[in-house]
């Protein structure tokens, strides 16, 4: 786990290049800052009109070629940090996985999820409380050795629906950046995340540096992240892993008429 103690990326850095943004960076101060380690995109095509259903009013599912997408993403979270503080007590190396699809409102697109599972009871709860995103406690482990990573969670949230996720999956190439307009862009290049609030629908927009895909291999032994969420996935999975991201998150804030 050598890549959750290298330092993360400076803001300042992270600011710096923008420009393969689809819009400007937001106005005013990000408010969190975070490290993303061993992630796995796995993908499959997923019925749309079901699909649709279970997006809000106010948004649009996104579809490539006329095709819905379903994502399950594992990934191991570091140097969670507010801004102005240090890493967050109890946060500070966590796993994280999300059941997640994408979604647009007009030309702004984003990510909807349908669950996040995490290993920190304080990061679910501040998750909930400020994001108003479907957090779930998890007892998880993710272990990186020899290229390879093991990676297992087992929901534990009270009341919630049950859900486990076993594999071991690893990256088979070179690192490559996604080419606008392609599936891996439309999959992977998102910056904003959508969720439902009480005042409304609410958008938290994300800064990071173009993501540095490798193809993957996967060895599932169980996965019934999808299905607990009620949802239905089609096909061979659609496989990418980054090795590690620093990422900036502005506060969530009401979408209005010119997030368009």
């Amino acid at each position: 786990m050598l890549a959750a103690m290298e330092p993360p990326a400076q803001p300042s850095t992270i600011l710096a290049h923008s420009e393969h943004r689809p819009r400007p960076l937001p106005r005013g101060p990000w408010r969190m800052a975070q490290s993303w380690h061993d992630l796995l995109f796995a993908h499959w095509t997923t019925p749309a009109d079901a699909l649709r259903e279970r997006i809000p009013s106010g948004l649009e599912l996104d579809t490539h070629e006329g095709r819905a997408w379903i994502g399950v993403v594992p990934f191991r979270m570091s140097a969670v940090r507010l801004r102005g503080l240090p890493a967050l007590p109890g946060a500070r190396v966590f796993p994280e996985l999300n059941v997640r699809t994408y979604v647009r409102r007009g030309d702004l697109r984003g990510v909807w999820f349908f669950s996040l599972d995490a290993a920190s009871r304080l990061a679910v709860r501040i998750a909930r409380a400020w994001f108003h995103l479907p957090y779930f406690d998890a007892e998880m482990e993710s272990v990186e050795r020899d290229g390879e990573v093991s990676y297992r969670s087992c929901r534990t949230h009270r009341g919630a629906r049950p859900a486990e996720l076993r594999q071991r999956f690893r990256p088979t190439g070179p690192v490559e950046h996604a080419r606008p307009g392609s599936l891996e862009a439309f999959l992977t290049e998102r910056y904003c995340l959508f969720a439902s609030g009480r005042s409304g629908l609410l958008v938290g927009e994300i800064q990071h540096a173009p993501w540095p895909l490798q193809p993957a291999e996967v060895a599932v032994e169980r996965d019934t992240m999808v299905e607990a969420s009620g949802l239905e996935r089609e096909g061979e999975p659609v496989l990418h892993y980054a090795r590690r991201l620093d990422v900036l998150l502005w506060g969530p804030r009401k979408v209005g008429d010119g997030d368009r």
